[in-house]
């Protein structure tokens, strides 16, 4: 397919089981991303299978299920391009959760069709606002969320590898869509 034809494919977003092979696979390749960026900056190395098998265990997404969560996937035309989850913290309070693009799919688009699908699910659930943490050196997510409208908070929760917050206020639009 020419880069014209994959420009404009169309992006499409549905909540997917969490242990469904395509979920289980872009999760593993999040983790797998973020953990070599991690290692790469501190200990000028990349991950192994054994550190992400225990990062995917240390930070479970089973809690990406209904009621209380969702996991979505992005396609873009009939490729799996990406995931967000979303899980409820409380009853106004929203939390996003492994946002992640394939890199192959990066710059069309999918980032912010998946941040809006991830604030809609949010307010159907009655949330207020949509919570998030990242760490800095992920810059490409920090600019995102930035752009998106998210602002800078204080700390929610701990976590050693959080180390910026963010909140997006849900507006009365946010969820009459989809």
């Amino acid at each position: 397919m020419s880069d014209a034809a994959t420009l404009r494919l169309p992006w499409t977003v549905s909540p997917e089981p969490v242990g469904s092979p395509d979920a289980e696979a872009l999760l593993r390749e999040y983790y797998t991303e973020v953990a070599d960026r991690y290692f790469a900056l501190h200990e000028g190395r990349s991950s192994t299978p054994a550190e992400i098998d225990e990062g995917v265990a240390e930070y479970p997404s089973a809690d990406l299920t209904p009621p209380n969560g969702v996991l979505l996937l992005a396609r873009h035309g009939e490729t799996v391009a990406g995931c967000a989850g979303v899980r409820m913290l409380d009853a106004r309070t929203a939390e996003l959760k492994q946002m992640f693009v394939r890199a192959g799919r990066r710059g069309l688009g999918g980032a912010g069709v998946l941040l809006t699908a991830a604030e809609r699910a949010a307010a159907r659930w009655g949330a207020e606002r949509v919570r998030l943490d990242t760490r800095l050196d992920l810059v490409e997510a920090v600019a995102l969320y930035r752009r998106h409208g998210f602002v800078e908070i204080d700390p929610y929760h701990e976590d050693p590898y959080a180390e910026i917050f963010f909140e997006k206020r849900l507006g009365e639009g946010a969820g009459s869509a989809g």
